[in-house]
């Protein structure tokens, strides 16, 4: 399972600021939002709309949409990712998208950077009831392949590392910040660098053995791949 934004397709997407706006938008409707000193992210405004104030949950989401929607037109693939891609089928798994990304922004992404075919399944904030880092993106992917018998999610955020472990599966951290990581407790299976390396990586996790020149750390799973 891939993550997109700064895994696969890089775009200058600024979260923080798409909070700010959407932050200012809920406090123009319903008043100042408790005082904190860590800023209040994307997910937890969302959620705030979602139980306290649902008739303005359209409007902010609209909000996030058109920062995405201008981020994906100056959007860049990510060196190594067709091949990542290619690679982890070559190597016995099957490939999802697991996106915090509305449908439509993924879309143009895939199309543009022609991703789709080597995708078996592409998930959505609109196919998902909770946003990573909850793991509810994994539950519509595992209904999908009913047959799992092996999964990893690979992606550059604390929010994927979150995603993965709440779903009890291995998380590859790609050019991760470490400084996040260590944050929000995240022990990722593997690093690396560079994509093209993800799928003797694979192989071998596959196999039963997860040392690899990725550098990554942790137990082997001893479980077979996807399919």
């Amino acid at each position: 399972m891939f993550d997109l934004d700064h895994t696969l397709v890089s775009s200058p997407l600024d979260l923080a600021a798409m909070a700010v706006e959407m932050r200012a938008y809920i406090e123009g409707c319903r008043g100042p939002l408790p005082a904190r000193e860590d800023r209040y992210r994307v997910g937890e405004l969302v959620r705030w709309c979602r139980d306290h104030a649902p008739d303005i949950s359209k409007p902010v989401w609209d909000i996030a949409l058109e920062h995405e929607r201008r981020a994906v037109e100056a959007a860049w693939l990510e060196p190594g990712a067709r091949e990542a891609l290619a690679g982890a089928r070559a190597a016995g798994f099957a490939t999802a998208l697991w996106t915090n990304n509305a449908r439509e922004v993924t879309q143009v992404a895939l199309d543009r950077f022609a991703l789709a075919d080597a995708l078996d399944l592409v998930v959505t904030r609109d196919e998902m009831a909770e946003m990573k880092p909850s793991a509810d993106g994994w539950r519509v992917i595992a209904a999908r392949f009913a047959s799992v018998r092996d999964a990893v999610v690979v992606g550059d955020s604390w929010v994927d590392g979150l995603a993965a472990a709440a779903a009890g599966i291995p998380f590859v951290a790609y050019r991760p910040r470490e400084a996040d990581l260590a944050r929000w407790k995240i022990t990722p299976i593997a690093r690396i660098d560079d994509l093209t390396a993800l799928p003797a990586w694979l192989r071998q996790h596959a196999n039963g053995s997860d040392g690899s020149p990725l550098g990554g750390a942790g137990g082997s799973s001893g479980r077979s791949p996807l399919r």
